[in-house]
């Protein structure tokens, strides 16, 4: 509703303004027989002032001109000038990853920063411990300690913070030394590169690199979260914008996530409303919210030519029922929705309307939104924005496209061809995300055993309700048979939480003081 502002009398009183945001208020204003002047609130000169106050109030984000942008496509470009910015190094380099795996690729690059480290350059590296359990060696990073890389370890496991595992760090992020920054999608990991000798193909993920202005924020925000762990990064090794000159024409918007500030979600759901013509999407673990379906639902109804790229295989097997379980409420509001046929989509990509470009490090469900720690640039170049453009239209040659049939069942609108049998089982590659997967299920249970639930179970959630039916049915028959193990289960972790509850509490008492 227009704010407006009304100049009211009074008998007897001095004049008094109010802001008046509701009908509601002026009907009670004239009720009493006031005297009422009712003039709009002046609005910004331009559509685009306007528009650049809401992005900035959103996410935080202001818009940083002078870059130069490179999009950067699969572990192809992407690794090669990685290194090349690494090797380059004089002064510092930043790096901060979801994983770093103990293969032979993460090697390379710890080859590399070991090297950079013996130079005397300062090498500072954030890795997150969900993310790199299973994954990488307690020698891997002393190996790292030893060579004098300051490592550091985002939100290892603490008995007195049990639920403190759900909040993780899923930035991908290198800086070296003010003049280059690369946000990405890609951790550091064999199957990036692909597995030819067992006609495994590379993962599909997208990046950019980034010199200019923008390398400023970039090293800001890697600085908030290792100012987190322990002592602040220096500041003269953390760019300035008034140190680094223009190096392009392209404006940039850097959106930092923290767990809780949903600055990207708020982001996503403009990008949905803002759209005029397009707003493309690929993403890896997609899992919207009910409020998220309904905004890409009310765009393509209203005529944008929304679409949705995802994988057909993922590496987290349950997340492909999650993603698929949405199909149908997308395809019948004209959402268009494809697979990708390739061994893995992780690409995190928007683009809207052919202006605005997004690329990062954010999936499409609540644990990124929310839970995580993340980072993603959005472009506004149209030039930009055709080079997405055509990626994603290339990436479509490469998927196969979702349809109703004529029972309203999404299928695709051609047999899926056949991954390699030695695909994903054995290399799951993402604990941390499963969080968006426990929210999709406690969501579905909700809908099914809740009664005057907001929506219904939707067809495809019938093995999720029901493979959770079976499992409290087992704890019920674990319940009747062996009632001590329930009960000593329960205590155990009751126990738990009160000792966590009662030793913070304790703790943040004394440190009052």
């Amino acid at each position: 509703m227009i704010e407006q502002r009304l100049e009211i009398g009074k008998q007897g009183s001095a004049d008094k303004t109010v802001i008046c945001r509701s009908t509601c208020r002026i009907m009670d204003a004239v009720n009493k027989n006031d005297s009422l002047q009712i003039m709009e609130t002046p609005k910004p000169d331009t559509v685009a002032s306007d528009r650049d106050r809401t992005f900035e109030r959103i996410a935080r984000a202001p818009l940083i001109q002078g870059n130069h942008v490179r999009l950067l496509i699969d572990a192809g470009e992407n690794y090669p000038a990685w290194l090349e910015a690494i090797d380059s190094a004089e002064r510092y380099i930043h790096f901060e990853s979801y994983i770093i795996h103990d293969d032979e690729q993460g090697n390379i690059f710890v080859d590399r920063l070991i090297a950079k480290a013996r130079e005397g350059v300062h090498v500072r590296l954030i890795y997150d411990w969900l993310g790199g359990f299973g994954k990488t060696s307690r020698r891997f990073w002393k190996r790292l300690s030893v060579e004098g890389i300051e490592v550091r370890c985002y939100n290892p496991f603490d008995l007195l913070r049990p639920l403190g595992w759900i909040n993780r760090d899923h930035r991908k992020i290198i800086s070296v030394d003010g003049k280059v920054s690369f946000v990405t999608g890609l951790c550091v990991g064999e199957m990036w590169n692909g597995y030819p000798d067992k006609g495994i193909p590379p993962w599909r993920d997208t990046g950019v690199m980034i010199r200019g202005k923008a390398v400023a924020e970039i090293e800001r925000s890697f600085a908030e979260i290792w100012a987190m762990l322990g002592d602040p990064v220096p500041e003269d090794e953390i760019a300035t914008a008034e140190s680094i000159e223009d190096q392009g024409g392209r404006s940039v918007r850097v959106v930092a996530g923290h767990p809780g500030n949903a600055r990207l979600y708020r982001l996503d759901q403009l990008f949905g409303s803002m759209a005029q013509e397009t707003l493309w999407l690929s993403d890896a673990y997609f899992a919207g919210t009910d409020a998220y379906i309904e905004t890409l639902r009310s765009a393509a109804s209203a005529g944008v030519d929304v679409r949705l790229l995802v994988p057909s295989a993922n590496d987290i097997f349950v997340m492909s029922a999650v993603s698929r379980s949405g199909y149908r409420s997308l395809l019948e509001s004209g959402v268009r929705v494809w697979e990708w046929n390739g061994s893995m989509m992780h690409a995190k990509t928007a683009v809207i309307d052919g202006f605005w470009s997004r690329v990062g490090s954010t999936n499409l469900n609540i644990s990124s939104w929310v839970g995580n720690a993340e980072i993603d640039v959005v472009i506004e170049d149209s030039e930009f924005g055709k080079e997405m453009q055509q990626m994603y239209l290339e990436d479509l040659a490469n998927s196969t496209e979702i349809v109703l049939d004529e029972k309203k069942k999404a299928r695709p609108v051609a047999p899926m061809p056949k991954l390699p049998a030695s695909g994903f089982a054995n290399r799951r590659n993402g604990k941390g995300r499963y969080g968006s997967t426990a929210l999709f299920i406690g969501s579905t249970i909700g809908a099914s055993i809740v009664s005057g639930t907001m929506r219904s179970v939707r067809t495809i959630e019938w093995k999720v309700t029901l493979v959770t039916a079976a499992v409290f049915i087992g704890i019920a028959g674990v319940g009747f048979m062996y009632p001590k193990v329930i009960a000593f289960t329960v205590a155990v972790i009751a126990l738990w939480l009160a000792l966590a509850m009662t030793i913070n509490s304790i703790k943040s008492r004394f440190k009052g003081r």
